[in-house]
């Protein structure tokens, strides 16, 4: 009787487990924008200094920076090459983002930025939500979880021979 309850809690813990994956994956989808949209606006005058003298492209300004006989401009060119090279990051996370699950869950889980990363699971609040695919993952992942505990637990089970009748026993042993 015990196990059945054990086997009710893992699946309801595994189901509790997977319905915060797609509010997680939404969550660092919108710290992705919102920082996106903050470089941007970061740039902005970089962009329109770039557009007006190196026909739009901050490679060659940075580069201008960077060989000026000014110590000032020489000092930040590394600024503005850092803020370059940060949009170019969240440009490429939201294209990442912006893809179909499957993809946004293999970004986060191989590639995602892990600053951006800690910074979302900090922040992150537990949540239920009850739309589709949050219902999906909690049912895949409590199937899952299940599974998985209850394969173990046969595998250790039967190699110290744990469940089975003596019939059996006195079967493999003759």
């Amino acid at each position: 009787m015990f196990i059945h309850y054990l086997r009710l809690t893992l699946f309801a813990l595994g189901l509790l487990l997977g319905v915060q994956v797609p509010g997680f994956i939404d969550d660092y989808s919108k710290r992705v924008e919102a920082h996106r949209l903050e470089s941007e606006r970061s740039l902005a005058g970089f962009k329109q200094t770039a557009r007006r003298f190196f026909k739009g492209d901050l490679q060659e300004l940075v580069s201008h920076y960077q060989a000026s006989s000014d110590a000032v401009m020489r000092a930040d060119a590394k600024s503005v090459a850092n803020l370059v090279d940060r949009s170019l990051l969240l440009e490429l996370e939201a294209r990442a983002m912006a893809g179909p699950w499957y993809r946004q869950v293999w970004h986060l889980l191989t590639t995602a930025d892990y600053d951006l990363l800690e910074e979302t699971r900090a922040a992150y609040s537990y949540q239920v939500l009850l739309a589709p695919e949050a219902i999906a993952w909690g049912i895949a992942c409590a199937l899952l979880l299940a599974w998985l505990v209850e394969a173990i637990g046969q595998g250790i089970a039967s190699l110290f021979g744990l469940g089975r009748t003596k019939a059996v026993q006195q079967r493999h042993w003759r």
